[in-house]
């Protein structure tokens, strides 16, 4: 399986969880079968609110799940529709987070958990 972290330096598995998908500066992939990480720069970082391309943004890396702090509807959206759930991070790190991962102990996030913007009042279902 392959699990992709959004997060906010390529750091590895001591990296830490980002925040928000879409403005993640990187994405830490972790290859849970041939024990392999890699990384990718997000290539879909200019984009507004809402306009996210998830699959731009990890660089099309074929990955079966995402872990971040936050998400937005768009985003969480066209992952899910390529088949990708998304999970929040419970713990800061990478490494603190693909053992919970493992365990299924990291909740899958849905729409009622996504950002609503950041601007005009809108609310995140995550803090910053």
């Amino acid at each position: 399986m392959k699990i992709c972290f959004a997060v906010a330096k390529d750091e590895g598995i001591e990296s830490t969880v980002y925040g928000h998908f879409g403005s993640a500066p990187a994405f830490v992939v972790i290859n849970t079968e041939e024990d392999v990480v890699s990384s990718v720069v997000n290539r879909d970082m200019n984009h507004v609110h809402g306009a996210c391309n998830p699959i731009q943004a990890i660089g099309g890396a074929q990955v079966d799940a995402v872990v971040v702090g936050g998400i937005g509807a768009g985003a969480l959206t066209r992952l899910n529709a390529e088949g990708i759930k998304v999970f929040r991070a419970v713990e800061t790190t990478v490494k603190g987070n693909i053992g919970l991962f493992k365990e299924n102990k990291l909740p899958e996030l849905t729409m009622d958990h996504t950002c609503a913007g950041h601007s005009d009042g809108g609310g995140c279902g995550h803090s910053h």
